[in-house]
């Protein structure tokens, strides 16, 4: 008999504002983070207000994490005290491991127009926190897109996507997290069945239309929510009209997490030399 992957849990994100007054939605992040163990944040920003984005994220420090953020629409400039710089373009994506430290900024590339994306924090295991930093940037056409015979189109961000008769290597493979990061594209009335290892923690996050799960009593999952499911069995995403969803997974590292805003590190003490370099100016490098 197949065991299915069971919801553990839905979420519904909530409106923030962060770095300069941009408007988000966070999807997760905060308190009982440990349930999305390796996966610390996830922030949506989808706007055709200037306002809400204008002022984009000005220079600030990060310690002992991942970034990931993967652009739908609109056009952001990055700069770090590394030296690096780099534009994300519309279906593009960005990767910094920000490890023993790194201050950069983000900064919208317009002054109108749609910017619709999401950026995702990964954690690091404590062996990693303090490797040298690391910034890509990613061109649309460098991240891999495979079709299903059912007509989903998967855009592998991470990992290694696989249904059983299609295998597509993403464009980043990470130790340790063995991330597993997918942009479905799902037209109505289809199916999927990306095959994630046993162990693995699964998210999936509904950004449109609607799908159901096998073996979930058909439960729908609308726009905006979030599920958070079972580590083990098999996953397949039908969609009841056009919808797009991404798949977040990874290996837990089931190591305590302490964290004090953007410094991710495995005790108070590694927080507050965290702090103590940055007021020092001796951060990252």
């Amino acid at each position: 008999m197949t065991m299915h992957r069971t919801v553990l849990d839905l979420h519904v994100g909530r409106a923030a504002s962060d770095g300069a007054g941009v408007r988000m939605t966070r999807v997760f992040a905060g308190q009982g983070i440990e349930r999305f163990d390796p996966f610390l944040m996830l922030d949506q920003f989808d706007t055709a207000n200037a306002d809400d984005y204008i002022g984009g994220f000005p220079a600030h420090p990060h310690r002992g994490f991942e970034t990931v953020t993967y652009m739908l629409e609109g056009r952001l400039r990055h700069e770090d005290h590394l030296g690096n710089q780099g534009l994300l373009k519309p279906g593009g994506m960005q990767w910094m491991t920000a490890a023993r430290g790194i201050i950069h900024s983000e900064m919208p590339e317009q002054q109108e127009g749609l910017m619709r994306g999401f950026q995702l924090w990964l954690n690091l295991p404590g062996k990693s926190k303090m490797s040298p930093a690391s910034y890509r940037d990613y061109e649309p056409k460098e991240l891999p897109r495979v079709v299903t015979a059912e007509g989903v189109e998967v855009v592998v961000l991470a990992g290694r996507f696989s249904d059983g008769v299609i295998e597509q290597t993403g464009a980043v493979q990470r130790p340790d997290t063995d991330p597993q990061l997918y942009d479905l594209i799902l037209p109505s009335g289809s199916h999927i069945s990306p095959r994630v290892p046993d162990g693995h923690r699964v998210l999936l996050y509904v950004y449109e239309g609607e799908v159901m799960l096998e073996g979930t009593q058909s439960t729908p999952v609308s726009a905006n929510h979030l599920v958070r499911l079972s580590n083990e069995g098999t996953l397949t995403i039908t969609s009841t009209e056009n919808a797009r969803v991404l798949l977040i997974a990874g290996a837990p590292l089931n190591e305590p997490i302490v964290q004090y805003g953007p410094f991710v590190m495995n005790t108070q003490a590694e927080i507050e030399q965290a702090i103590g370099d940055y007021q020092r100016g001796q951060f990252g490098g």
